[in-house]
């Protein structure tokens, strides 16, 4: 899963940043390793710098090998809170996504269940 991290309005894109925002991702989004090819990640600073309120942004879009993007905005006080705020929305619009997926056709998962029939007695 390639995660890509942007950022526009006074926020620094620092190697810390990308690292981080990767390692809190794939922890998160692990369970849909198999499905997301990869995520943006766009933080902004809404007011440019002045002082108070909620005012930094984080859209996150994720793309799915074989159906259309799935995108989500949130806002927070600071770029911590939106961002995780953005990934906490993200995994419940693809739990949506994909859940709808699994129960209109089989994707091929791998799986810790075995065949009864080839486990030793």
């Amino acid at each position: 899963m390639h995660i890509q991290v942007n950022t526009s309005n006074g926020i620094a894109n620092t190697e810390g940043l990308e690292r981080w925002a990767a390692d809190y991702l794939n922890e998160h989004l692990g369970r849909y390793r198999q499905d997301i090819t990869s995520i943006e990640v766009q933080l902004s600073d809404q007011n440019h710098g002045a002082k108070g309120g909620i005012d930094k942004r984080c859209m996150m879009e994720a793309r799915i090998a074989g159906r259309p993007p799935v995108a989500v905005t949130n806002e927070g006080a600071d770029q911590d809170l939106a961002f995780r705020g953005a990934a906490e929305k993200l995994g419940r619009a693809l739990d949506h996504a994909l859940g709808k997926l699994d129960r209109k056709e089989h994707r091929e998962r791998e799986t810790i269940r075995k065949d009864v029939d080839t486990l030793p007695q």
